[in-house]
């Protein structure tokens, strides 16, 4: 597969191909805490499935998971861990600043988001500027090169950044770095909290949170029922998207295994099922027109709109997601909006909760 190109500026017009499915998020549907937190394992959060045909609703836990999946279907899942990708930095002025590092780039080059406190938790700051080094701990430093993407201009959130590091980067984040943390999350978590039980590589700045809920107990069930998992590789970056702010470019990797699996699956009528709409991207990226699942790697930029459609699964597993989201663009490429409508009032109305601590939602044919 021909990958895709870094630094594209999204295409004109695009935006208002985002979702318009509009909604009050209420605070104390935000999850704030882990579920173990809460006296409770992983896969107790609780889980909605809908059926597109008829609309129909049920509303489950997610140890049930294998209630609603069938012998011979694929749950193409993403092994992508997560680092300890924020940083404390300070801008030479000494004001205190927050480094998110969030998608390595050819070079070692890196997309990373400056941030400054606000209350308990943090918030774009927009004023740095071209050439700018701001220090981190134990002597090292980011350079911040150019705004991403480049024709934002100055007060960009997002920069091209190199780092100059005393250690291996991984060394480095392990013993200064912490996981990235928004408003809605009260306390500082350790990392282990935002990785998913079947992580093989990190690289993720932030949680791909769809496969949290699984155990090793219930993934061990499903394979017992004839369920299929395929693994995959998306590294994803901050989702600290501002409003009507597109994604970008992030690496993925599909491996000769996994698209053979999707393929065999769809010949045969079974479902290929996305744990996440990092694997939908992955998946779609690497899916031609009629289809076929190609193995591949690279950067993606890919955008998927409604417009475009969804050609490489049949199901999602997928959190609850934020209004006027890029990620309810995708789900409505696969349902309808007014399903998602329906779903997310029925969501709203059971107080499910949202975000990457929060319950969940399987979306099928």
């Amino acid at each position: 597969m021909a990958l895709q190109p870094l630094f594209t500026r999204f295409p004109e017009g695009e935006l208002q191909k985002l979702s318009s499915l509009d909604f009050n998020l209420p605070p104390e549907l935000e999850a704030s805490e882990p579920t173990e937190a809460r006296g409770l394992d992983r896969d107790e959060v609780r889980l909605m499935v809908s059926y597109r045909s008829d609309n129909r609703m049920i509303h489950s836990r997610f140890r049930d998971l294998g209630d609603f999946l069938e012998p011979g279907d694929v749950l193409v899942i993403n092994t992508s861990g997560t680092m300890n990708a924020a940083l404390e930095a300070e801008r030479e002025d000494g004001k205190a600043l927050e480094l998110h590092l969030s998608t390595r780039l050819p070079a070692d080059l890196w997309i990373v988001e400056v941030r400054r406190p606000a209350g308990t938790a943090t918030e774009p700051f927009h004023h740095v500027k071209r050439s700018e080094t701001l220090r981190l701990p134990e002597g090292a430093a980011a350079t911040l090169h150019a705004p991403y993407p480049r024709d934002v201009g100055e007060g960009s959130r997002l920069w091209i950044s190199t780092l100059d590091l005393p250690v291996p980067l991984d060394e480095y984040l392990e013993h200064y770095g912490f996981p990235i943390r928004y408003g809605y999350v009260r306390e500082n978590w350790p990392l282990s909290y935002y990785q998913t039980v079947y992580a093989t590589e990190a690289g993720s700045a932030e949680m791909p949170s769809a496969g949290r809920a699984f155990t090793p107990e219930l993934i061990a069930q499903l394979v017992a029922r004839g369920v299929q998992f395929a693994p995959l590789i998306l590294h994803t970056g901050v989702a600290s998207l501002e409003e009507y702010e597109p994604p970008y470019e992030e690496f993925y990797r599909e491996p000769p295994a996994t698209a053979r699996l999707a393929n065999a699956a769809r010949a045969v009528g079974r479902r290929v099922v996305a744990v996440g709409t990092t694997v939908v991207r992955a998946l779609e990226t690497a899916t031609d027109e009629d289809g076929i699942a190609h193995p591949g790697e690279g950067w993606t930029c890919l955008f998927i709109t409604p417009e475009r459609g969804i050609r490489s699964v049949d199901a999602m597993l997928t959190g609850l997601h934020e209004p006027r989201s890029t990620h309810l663009a995708m789900l409505e490429a696969l349902a309808e909006q007014e399903h998602l409508r329906l779903a997310y009032d029925e969501a709203l109305k059971g107080g499910y909760l949202w975000h990457e601590f929060g319950d969940l939602h399987l979306i099928l044919p």
